[in-house]
């Protein structure tokens, strides 16, 4: 039987338990996916209106098959129903991970996980309004006189869908930074002293992105290398948990002599 409560950090529930409210959790995520997904598919039109405005000029993508456009909108309606739905989803995630905290570790945890939708949107406008207006223009016109150009709608949807999603994504930077600083697994002084690596890194990702092309390779690295060392200053303010308890346990030894 699914369980109507939110599970509390004292709850000791066995390995059942567990895996029902986990079955629950994803079949939540699942009815919000489908509607999403429905909701999409109904506004097909404003959807595909939305991808394809970034495309430079009057151009329309085209199909090469009977099944193409069905199956085409059906990925459409897809990448849209998975942006709509996340919201759920990672509440659904948060609520099945939180009740392992004690409440004061729930402090510090919250304001990261709200933050995480956000920043999610923040990579999906980013590479909407920046990076595909410029990937585009420089991919189609590049050597145009010498070809006949012409978008394919397949191939081109899905460019779009999989360059927002991975930006998406790749925002999430500052809370893998921030979550693996809070663990002790590194220190801030380790992330900065390994910069130069994630630099690497993060030019690696860029390149392996579609489109790949110098421009949009640049204007993906800026803002990830910009929250990688936005990252390290914020695991800076917050440090460690032992530094925290130490600072913690000094004030207390004060505050009792």
């Amino acid at each position: 039987m699914a369980r109507s409560r939110a599970v509390k950090f004292d709850d000791r529930l066995t390995l059942v338990e567990h895996l029902d409210e986990l079955r629950t959790r994803i079949i939540v995520c699942l009815v919000a996916l489908g509607v999403a997904f429905a909701l999409c598919f109904w506004q097909d039109a404003l959807m595909l209106d939305i991808f394809n405005t970034a495309l430079p000029g009057d151009q329309t993508p085209i199909t090469l098959g009977v099944t193409e456009p069905f199956f085409t909108t059906v990925e459409v309606s897809a990448y849209g129903a998975f942006v709509l739905s996340l919201p759920v989803i990672l509440y659904q995630a948060y609520a099945f991970v939180l009740p392992a905290f004690s409440e004061s570790e729930k402090k510090v945890v919250r304001p990261f996980l709200l933050a995480a939708p956000i920043l999610f949107i923040a990579g999906v406008a980013f590479a909407y309004f920046i990076v595909l207006p410029a990937a585009l223009t420089f991919l189609l016109n590049f050597n145009s006189a010498d070809f006949n150009i012409e978008v394919r709608a397949r191939d081109y949807y899905r460019f779009i869908g999989v360059l927002c999603l991975a930006l998406g994504v790749l925002f999430q930077i500052p809370i893998g930074v921030l979550a693996i600083s809070r663990l002790g697994i590194v220190t801030p002084d380790q992330l900065a002293a390994n910069r130069r690596y994630v630099i690497l890194g993060i030019s690696i990702v860029a390149a392996a992105l579609p489109g790949g092309d110098p421009i949009s390779m640049i204007l993906i690295m800026i803002p990830l290398v910009l929250l990688y060392e936005a990252s390290i200053l914020i695991a800076r303010r917050f440090g460690t948990p032992g530094e925290r308890d130490v600072g913690a346990s000094e004030a207390a030894a004060g505050e009792s002599a």
